[in-house]
């Protein structure tokens, strides 16, 4: 009985000394043993672990490197969405960024935390009771993957964490990066062996995280910098960013030391020249800085719109561009239609990646810029934006210039192109008609933020429409294995793992099915908008135009867009068949509940902290009473829902005679 707890106690002991070092290696950049001391600690305990498997334990460092999985990553919904961030590029967009927050707010001065933006992968860790026990990719930001196994192998991520007081579960985001050195080192093993090479640091450090095998992902120096922290009762524990980042510390969870805090504009500029200047000496990518309202408080009354907080944004770094030759132009015909003129480039290396292909918009901007064929040019990328034509080099303009002029027919169907009143874009009308349109629609629709039907690629779509196996999306799901297998170099595994795909596709939500479906102008925040406010099918074709501009961030275009698409029958047959193959949905039906004449189609705000309601809370209790929730004071207000610290929304609501009600004022209107 005393030698099992003696062994208990050694074996501890040994995984909080290699817990302790790995923080001082791969948090402090600064190791106190050598590697080889280093390696006998871990030596040691595997031996134990080996003679006595029952003290293995799911935070011991020997379970950082797991095992093949034989499946593909499932999908984890995260709790609260991971939303992108607004950009700005210039300071002049920043000072209005800065102005719109001391307005909102009603202040003179505003306090930011500011960081750089790694140019990394985004992951959300939970910990529950103080083990890590789910890792999630941000995905689309509301559906991410699970890469639980793969990000236990990253070393600066800690298996297990002391909570104290904290509540059980923790979510932590951040970044999970590769070092520039790491990725030019893995780039000369990776061409030793004759493999893959990546393209930039981001590259590697997503491509490792996607690996089925978590031994191969161990083998990559991957590292994870956190940037938040979330758990039930965190408005009790923390009043400003700056004190999330400091419990991340106190936990040993690694954040960047490059935190700071700065007021107004002023402080903004200055700590983004100071990271510019740098930015080259860094071990890290970084692609900008993001600046970000200190005050929780704060954040939570500035509020979100449908794709990013309002308390926050990143000021992105210029984009890099570099010179080349155009050696031709030619058209490319869009999923909508849209007729876009492209440059075929001289290959060039810009931003981490070789370019071949730019951009010209359309046919005012190829006028505008005066760009022909054989010109020099100088291209410009962002991150993963399509590279564009920024502009002609004229002193080194060529003789053997050639002019080019836009097409009139379709150079894939050949119907006559269209130019749209107010539009600069020429179309082709034809739809999925036209063989372009048909392709591009099957793209959209099995990509990855849509149906997400992996395995399904650009080759393979060809090879399906050539060989008239299917002739839009919906005929997707009629497919089978022999018939896929009758494909050039589609063998027997690959035909039953894309099967396998597109069966598990049926089960969707509705918001990523009306994204699939390629309508104009609906991206997935407006594709998900539309199925949380209306909840079916039937009720989005049953809108109005005026119904459909009530929605969040959908005007009169957008509107006429969506409404044109639900009441075109051709359009309503895909639906059909789409249900008729398989394909179901969740219906988010609004919850039925008793007319409130106090709250039903009033304007609220709220602001300051309430005694028990969260925000969220009290925002639902409003939306199901046919009530709206807005962030702004105005003339428009009808009630202003106030706790305490209520700040400069209280001043104004009470200047403009609005009701200001309390939490039990509400709670009372809508009791049974």
């Amino acid at each position: 009985m005393k030698k099992n707890s003696a062994l208990k106690e050694t074996v501890l002991a040994l995984k909080k000394e290699i817990q302790e070092h790995n923080f001082n290696y791969y948090v402090k950049d600064d190791p106190i043993i050598s590697d080889s001391a280093y390696d006998n600690l871990m030596i040691k305990l595997e031996r134990l672990e080996k003679q006595y498997p029952e003290l293995i334990t799911e935070d011991s460092p020997t379970q950082r490197v797991g095992m093949l999985s034989n499946t593909a990553f499932n999908q984890v919904n995260h709790i609260k969405p991971m939303l992108s961030l607004s950009n700005v590029f210039h300071e002049d967009e920043l000072a209005a960024f800065d102005k719109r927050i001391k307005t909102d707010l009603g202040m003179e001065s505003v306090n930011y935390a500011v960081e750089p933006k790694f140019d990394g992968l985004a992951i959300a860790l939970i910990y529950e009771d103080g083990f890590f026990s789910l890792g999630a990719t941000r995905g689309d930001g509301f559906t991410g993957e699970d890469v639980t196994h793969n990000l236990k192998t990253i070393k600066s991520i800690p298996l297990k964490i002391d909570t104290k007081s904290l509540p059980s579960r923790i979510e932590i985001r951040g970044e999970v990066v590769m070092f520039k050195e790491n990725f030019l080192a893995l780039n000369k093993k990776q061409e030793e062996l004759g493999q893959k090479v990546f393209a930039n640091p981001r590259n590697a450090a997503a491509g490792s995280l996607r690996q089925l095998d978590s031994s191969i992902t161990a083998t990559r120096p991957l590292r994870f910098y956190a940037y938040s922290i979330d758990f039930e009762g965190i408005e009790n524990t923390l009043s400003s960013h700056s004190d999330s980042i400091k419990l991340l510390n106190e936990l040993k969870i690694p954040t960047s030391n490059l935190v700071k805090n700065v007021t107004d504009v002023v402080g903004l500029l200055d700590y983004y020249h100071e990271i510019i200047d740098k930015r080259q000496g860094l071990p890290f990518d970084i692609d900008g800085v993001v600046y970000k309202v200190d005050s929780l408080n704060y954040q939570d009354e500035l509020g979100f719109v449908s794709r990013a907080p309002r308390w926050a944004v990143a000021h992105k770094f210029p984009a890099e561009e570099a010179e080349s030759q155009i050696l031709d132009i030619d058209v490319q015909v869009g999923r909508t239609g849209a007729i876009t003129p492209v440059a075929r480039l001289k290959p060039t290396f810009v931003s981490g990646v070789t370019v071949t292909n730019a951009s010209l918009h359309n046919e005012a901007e190829l006028l505008r810029k005066d760009v022909h064929i054989n010109d020099f040019v100088l291209i410009r990328r962002a991150g993963d934006v399509v590279p564009e034509v920024v502009s002609v080099i004229k002193s080194k303009r060529p003789k053997n210039i050639k002019v080019f002029l836009m097409p009139t027919e379709c150079p894939e169907c050949g119907s006559k192109l269209k130019k749209e009143e107010g539009e600069a874009i020429l179309r082709c009308c034809k739809g999925i008609q036209c063989p372009a349109q048909r392709k591009q629609s099957v793209m959209h629709f099995a990509s990855r933020k849509a149906m997400d039907i992996d395995g399904l690629g650009e080759k393979i779509i060809d090879q399906l429409l050539e060989n008239k196996m299917i002739s839009d999306f919906t005929d997707l799901y009629t497919l089978d294995l022999a018939s896929l297998e009758s494909l050039e170099r589609f063998g027997e595994k690959s035909s039953k793992n894309l099967i396998e795909s597109i069966r598990k596709s049926k089960e969707t939500t509705l918001g990523r099915l009306i994204y699939a479906l390629g309508i104009r102008g609906v991206g997935e925040a407006t594709a998900k908008d539309l199925a949380k406010e209306f909840g079916t099918i039937s009720n989005i074709k049953a809108q109005t135009l005026h119904s459909l501009e009530g929605v969040d961030d959908i005007g009169p275009t957008v509107s006429c867009f969506i409404h044109n698409y639900f009441n075109d029958l051709k359009n309503l047959d895909l639906i059909d068949k789409l249900i008729n193959n398989g394909v179901t949905f969740k219906e988010e039906v609004r919850k039925e509940v008793k007319f409130v004449s106090e709250v039903s189609e009033k304007v609220f705000v709220l602001t300051g902290t309430l005694p028990t309601l969260k925000r969220d809370e009290a925002k639902q209790i409003i939306d199901q009473y046919g009530g709206k929730v807005t962030s702004t004071v105005s003339k428009k207000t009808d009630y202003l829902l106030a706790g305490n610290d209520a700040g400069s929304k209280l001043e104004k609501a009470q200047a403009l005679g609005i009701v200001v009600l309390s939490e039990n004022d509400l709670i009372k209107w809508t009791e049974e």
